[in-house]
């Protein structure tokens, strides 16, 4: 960070209650060729078609052309070029994919905001946030349910939550920390920039594009106001029993000890989210028995704890080495269909390629998959996976093949075949 973030940060900590008036005079050429270093290099062009590296061509003058645009608010934000990205089960996600000048202008402001409203998140949320990651996540809620009274876990999810963000609230959100007129201008006019459909631009009164860097922060803003404070000085005062919540971005579980509790929050959620312009999916919001203490009263009554996802892990109540209670998580099986899909389509594409690149090309997501998913018991499930990508090779060889059959004595005997394996990469998580 910066010394001027720095000193931004220190005060946002030390007045928690403060409006900071001054901040645009950050936006200097210096700030934003330190802000182009951090910047993603292979990401996509936007409406304009400029790439990266074209960009880059003129880099001062172009910083430098930005910058006077800034000074004389002369700077349009150009709408976002729309692309659909496979979300798995035939569904799809849209991106929105910003000009380059754009994103890194976003990406600046963002670095900003973030200075702020890191002194004010709280530790309950994971994404999108230095320092965090999913499998901090993963350890929080594992150790709330080991250690803490669970016997209830309330899963939810936010239907089509970046697409419904309501943009009069987010700025009321934002008023209450940043009263810099420059600051909140640019914010607005990302907000109705628009997206670009088939030379069309398409403009909305809600939602947040994902794709551009300021996305991702006014995401993490938004439910911090309607889930997180709410949580902590509303909910939490009315419980009977112990619970805690994780989030990560519109990815949330709450763990309850008292299924009273659980039902009081389903109801108080759901009002939340109306009042806010959200909505929960019904069919993937529910409440189930987990945890140590579920688990003894799903035994008297014949019946076992439930089981649910978070993260792109089934989450089973299990036992560990010495017979006590223990999270056991393992890639679900949308995780593992969604990656071997995406294996499946890439050799349809590439079956004809030389077999050593081949394995070169298959080898660097497989190792993507496990650096995610290889936690403590998960071996054994990425090992299916590796295998199923060697079915999928096989089946990719033996179409292109003249010879009838491939057989796998054959293709393990080939050192061209050989695909990394899984082993444990994080088991303190």
């Amino acid at each position: 960070m910066s010394t001027q973030l720095l000193k931004i940060a220190i005060r946002a900590k030390q007045e928690p209650k403060t409006r900071f008036t001054s901040l645009a005079h950050l936006l200097t050429p210096e700030f934003l060729l330190e802000t182009w270093r951090q910047l993603n290099r292979k990401g996509a062009s936007g409406i304009d078609g400029e790439t990266i590296e074209e960009f880059e061509t003129n880099l001062g003058a172009r910083i430098e052309g930005l910058c006077q645009r800034l000074r004389a608010g002369q700077y349009r934000a150009p709408p976002v070029r729309r692309v659909d990205i496979p979300k798995g089960e035939g569904k799809t996600r849209p991106l929105g994919i910003p000009t380059v000048e754009d994103r890194l202008l976003q990406r600046a402001v963002a670095r900003i905001l973030m200075a702020i409203y890191e002194q004010d998140f709280l530790g309950c949320s994971y994404g999108y946030r230095p320092g965090r990651n999913p499998h901090q996540a993963l350890k929080a809620l594992r150790d709330h349910i080991v250690t803490d009274k669970v016997r209830h876990v309330y899963e939810a999810d936010i239907r089509g939550y970046f697409t419904n963000l309501n943009h009069e609230w987010l700025r009321r959100m934002i008023a209450l920390r940043i009263a810099d007129p420059v600051i909140t201008g640019l914010i607005g006019k990302w907000l109705k920039a628009g997206v670009m459909e088939q030379g069309v631009v398409v403009r909305s009164a809600a939602g947040t594009p994902q794709g551009g860097p300021i996305s991702p922060c006014l995401a993490n803003l938004y439910l911090h106001y309607v889930i997180d404070l709410w949580f902590e000085k509303r909910v939490r005062k009315e419980l009977q029993g112990e619970a805690d919540l994780t989030r990560f971005v519109d990815d949330f579980i709450v763990a309850f000890q008292y299924k009273r509790d659980a039902e009081n929050f389903n109801r108080g959620l759901q009002l939340r989210m109306e009042r806010f312009g959200l909505s929960l999916a019904p069919e993937k919001t529910r409440m189930i028995l987990f945890g140590r203490f579920a688990r003894e009263r799903a035994d008297a009554y014949g019946s076992r704890p439930g089981t649910f996802e978070f993260l792109g892990f089934k989450h089973v109540c299990g036992v560990d080495a010495k017979g006590k209670f223990a999270v056991v998580r393992i890639p679900s099986e949308k995780s593992c269909r969604k990656f071997l899909d995406s294996t499946y389509e890439w050799l349809k594409r590439h079956r004809h390629w030389r077999r050593r690149d081949q394995q070169r090309h298959l080898s660097a997501p497989i190792k993507g998959f496990y650096q995610y998913f290889a936690l403590n018991r998960c071996v054994a499930k990425l090992e299916r996976v590796k295998y199923h990508v060697e079915k999928q090779w096989r089946h990719a060889i033996k179409r292109q093949s003249q010879r009838h059959s491939v057989y796998w004595s054959y293709l393990r005997s080939r050192a061209w075949f050989d695909l990394p394996r899984p082993k444990v990469l994080h088991p303190v998580f």
